[in-house]
């Protein structure tokens, strides 16, 4: 059976992957691992994502593979230098950051939308770092647009999902009105806002953590 490590950096990520793994690949062995201080952390330093962030990825990593994970999930979506360390280091493994699935078929469902040419696409997220590494991760060649839906998580943080769905409708609803013809949600933990965005908005939406768990299952089961 396939053991997957899910490796978290919000608590707000573990519910959105699980129930999407319980729906779409029960047969698979989930491992959760949550270190929420890594958020917080980065948050809160001048230096970024610096040599002491990485080794702590590379530590979990380690740990990951150490007790039989066939392969590394990251749902944290601020940290891509330090989980390219972790791939360099398990080359063997598939190791996904948690956005590459999505940045792929959000690339492809642009231009299939638009003929030859591509339409803009627009990039959610209710945590600043993430709208600072995460643009590096589309080819340059993407029209790429960005919203930080502001509240939104510390709304989420205080129980009220509600209001956090629909301050990310309302961070979506701009890039479509300039012109976004996909959004992207960037972070896990926005999976769930991915009704209430897709009624206000009228464009298809994609979620890390369902391109996620479709990337997965091809490169694990072919």
């Amino acid at each position: 059976m396939t053991r997957l490590a899910l490796v978290h950096a919000l608590a707000h990520s573990v519910g959105p992957i699980n129930d999407a793994l319980a729906r779409d690949w029960p047969e698979a062995r989930r491992m959760n691992l949550l270190d929420d201080s890594l958020s917080a952390d980065l948050a809160a330093s001048p230096a970024g994502l610096d040599d002491a962030m990485t080794q702590r990825f590379l530590a979990l990593a380690d740990y990951a593979v150490s007790a039989g994970a066939q392969a590394i999930l990251f749902t944290c979506s601020a940290f891509g230098p330090c989980i390219d360390a972790v791939k360099r280091r398990h080359a063997a493994l598939p190791v996904l950051k948690p956005n590459e699935a999505m940045v792929d078929e959000a690339v492809a469902l642009a231009a299939a939308r638009s003929g030859p040419g591509s339409v803009p696409v627009g990039l959610v997220a209710t945590f600043g770092p993430t709208l600072q590494s995460m643009p590096a991760e589309f080819p340059p060649a993407v029209d790429l647009r960005c919203a930080l839906a502001e509240g939104a998580l510390d709304a989420l943080n205080h129980g009220d999902a509600a209001r956090h769905d629909a301050l990310a409708a309302d961070a979506a609803a701009r890039l479509v009105d300039a012109g976004c013809g996909v959004i992207a949600l960037a972070q896990f933990s926005l999976a769930r806002a991915r009704p209430v965005v897709e009624a206000r908005c009228g464009v298809p939406v994609l979620t890390t953590v369902d391109s996620a768990v479709r990337a997965l299952r091809a490169r694990l089961l072919g």
